[in-house]
């Protein structure tokens, strides 16, 4: 039998969705007004859920405000960060969080059943090393996290947004390369994954023309798929589909070019 819609989803006007739990909007209107790469998807979230953001977010959660800077030392116990932008309902993460202890994983989304679902597994499977925020991206990156703060930076089948006139919505454009990189450690990799060709090409097209990246494939071109990222549910479908699944791994430089 499914789990039901949480009970605080049917909350009266004015109450929390989630006492203790994640904010609508945590950075608010104090932000400027810009063209955002993600649209927050309003499904239900379970009892189970709700249940898991309401215990579980105080200790695990952060509502990504803009209002001060992370200390992920501290976050994490001393162990390196990886950023993961977008992960869905989180059991890719919860897996590799699993298989690698020794580094700790941000998992950033907007998808409130997906933080629940994710603070779910984290639990269960006693995975100390996954911190989930709430919010916007581009702002954590920009204003909460400090320079050379990240050992990686994982953006796994984003939005293809496949529209002509929605391409200035995909997240990986040059200007959010040029903020993601300083708050990357030299070395760090970047590693993205679609399954849609033309967003693919894109990607490829942007990291190979910015100078803060260089191409982990000597001859260029996409990589294959490491053994550390697990084959999701979502990519699977894709694959049945018939859709053909890209691999980036770029690297940022030891020097980053002057601005």
């Amino acid at each position: 039998m499914s789990e039901q819609p949480a009970a605080s989803a049917r909350r009266p006007k004015g109450e929390p969705r989630f006492p203790g739990g994640p904010v609508a909007d945590p950075a608010g209107s104090h932000h400027e007004r810009r063209i955002r790469s993600f649209q927050p998807r309003r499904s239900r979230v379970t009892t189970g859920q709700g249940e898991y953001l309401e215990r579980l977010w105080p200790l695990w959660g952060l509502d990504i405000d803009g209002l001060g800077k992370l200390d992920l030392e501290e976050m994490f116990d001393g162990l390196p960060v990886v950023l993961e932008i977008g992960f869905g309902m989180g059991e890719a993460t919860a897996e590799m969080a699993a298989a690698d202890p020794g580094t700790g994983i941000l998992a950033v989304d907007v998808h409130t059943p997906g933080q629940g679902n994710l603070l779910g597994l984290a639990e269960r499977g006693g995975l100390s090393n996954v911190r989930v925020g709430n919010g916007d991206a581009v702002i954590l990156l920009r204003e909460m996290l400090e320079p050379d703060s990240l050992d990686g930076l994982r953006v796994y089948f984003p939005d293809p947004w496949p529209k002509k006139r929605h391409h200035k919505r995909r997240i990986i454009q040059p200007d959010f390369l040029t903020l993601a990189a300083p708050r990357l450690k030299p070395g760090a990799v970047l590693h993205c994954a679609t399954d849609w060709e033309p967003y693919a090409e894109q990607m490829l097209e942007v990291l190979d023309a910015h100078p803060a990246f260089e191409n982990t494939q000597p001859d260029g071109g996409y990589a294959p798929r490491p053994a550390f990222r697990p084959l999701t549910r979502f990519e699977g479908q894709g694959l049945d589909k018939g859709h053909v699944v890209h691999d980036l791994l770029f690297t940022r430089v030891a020097e980053l070019p002057s601005a």
